[in-house]
């Protein structure tokens, strides 16, 4: 069978028609488009530009700084919390072994600088007192006493100088006489006897002379002796003020006061225990408390004495307060542990160290009393602190 494929034919009238109800169904108001030849392309309609105010455009950058500010914080301030408060806290100890007579501060009370907090048992101490004191007053008598023996003596040395100055005298005379009956024998105006006599004196005389030259020489040595024994007892005074001063001292110990204000903590002595010397009692937590925070040693390029702090307690979430960095220690903590770390054995693995941070708080007055050593904060420290504009819209 053989098909033939004829070509379709549209019919011209229907083809009018229909064009002809297409263009009754046109928008009458909507422009007709000339498809002849000869119509040129129609020009493109020109839209206004949208214009920006200048004053939008500030805004908008001042917005976008302040989230910038707020939620890219660490382009600004470096943040941790591996901080805590810290105090420069006193261990009250005593000083002498005694017997706890007074117990004046109870757990976790308030006390003032030099307030009296712990008596002990002061009797024994009292009795070391008046004995040093009376061993000073021997002391001072044997000096007072060796001292008059001295004056005495020394009396003794001008008698003997004096008996010593008349035996000069006596020999010089006795020379004389032997002289003047040895010319009366000489020429027989004398006796012999006589002569003999004169010789004699004089020999006594000299003997008198060397006797007491000799006991005007012991007297003298005598008073050089005393002389020692006023120094010995001068120092034995001085060794038995020494005596008595340490044994006042050691009575003070009885009386132990605060060295600073604060607060007693960690108690543990009652009235009636034997305290030794060097045993705590109890510390003392001063008022004025400090902030260590250990930053990365990764965070500190940027950090610098002085730089302001914020500082947020754990305990008081909604309580903040402000300081500023004062030090930074020079060295990890780890470098100061108990057993640092030998990088130089075994194997290597590198860890960020961290460093303290001592940081001051300078509304100190805002502190809650409760706040004490130990206790958790969290500590900002602001590296790039903001405009002026920008902190005022903050």
């Amino acid at each position: 069978m053989i098909q033939v494929n004829a070509p379709l034919t549209s019919n011209p009238a229907a083809d009018n028609g229909s064009s002809a109800k297409r263009a009754d169904v046109t928008d009458p108001g909507r422009p007709t488009r000339d498809t002849s030849p000869e119509a040129k392309p129609e020009e493109s309609v020109s839209r206004p530009k949208l214009r920006v105010p200048g004053w939008t455009l500030a805004i908008g950058g001042v917005l976008i700084a302040a989230a910038t500010y707020l939620y890219v914080p660490s382009l600004f301030a470096i943040k941790t919390d591996d901080a805590s408060f810290q105090a420069n806290t006193v261990s009250v100890m005593p000083k002498v072994a005694a017997y706890v007579s007074v117990l004046h501060v109870t757990d976790n009370s308030s006390f003032t600088a030099g307030e009296l907090l712990v008596e002990l048992d002061p009797r024994d101490f009292q009795a070391a007192v008046d004995m040093a004191t009376a061993s000073l007053q021997s002391a001072q008598a044997a000096q007072a006493n060796v001292e008059a023996q001295l004056a005495e003596q020394n009396q003794v040395i001008a008698s003997d100088a004096a008996n010593l100055d008349g035996d000069r005298s006596a020999l010089a005379f006795a020379q004389q006489q032997l002289k003047r009956y040895q010319q009366l024998a000489d020429d027989g105006s004398g006796t012999v006897q006589r002569s003999q006599q004169a010789v004699s004196d004089f020999a006594d005389r000299q003997a008198a002379l060397q006797r007491d030259t000799a006991i005007l020489a012991a007297a003298q040595a005598q008073s050089e002796v005393l002389r020692t024994q006023v120094e010995e007892a001068k120092a034995n005074i001085a060794r038995a003020q020494a005596a008595l001063d340490q044994a006042k001292l050691n009575l003070s110990y009885t009386k132990i006061y605060a060295p600073t204000a604060g607060t007693v903590a960690s108690r543990s002595v009652q009235v009636g225990d034997f305290v030794q010397p060097g045993q705590n009692l109890f510390f003392a937590v001063p008022k004025r408390i400090y902030i260590f925070a250990n930053y990365k040693e990764t965070q500190l390029t940027h950090m610098r004495v002085g730089q302001p702090v914020s500082i947020s307690v754990d305990a008081f979430p909604n309580h903040t307060l402000h300081g500023h960095i004062e030090s930074f220690q020079r060295g990890t903590g780890s470098n100061f542990a108990l057993l640092p770390p030998e990088n130089a054995t075994g194997n290597f693995v590198k860890i960020v160290q961290r460093v303290p941070v001592k940081i001051v708080i300078d509304d100190f007055d805002n502190i809650p009393g409760r706040l004490g050593p130990g206790m958790s904060v969290e500590t900002t420290v602001t590296i790039r602190p903001p405009p002026r504009w920008l902190a005022w819209l903050l």
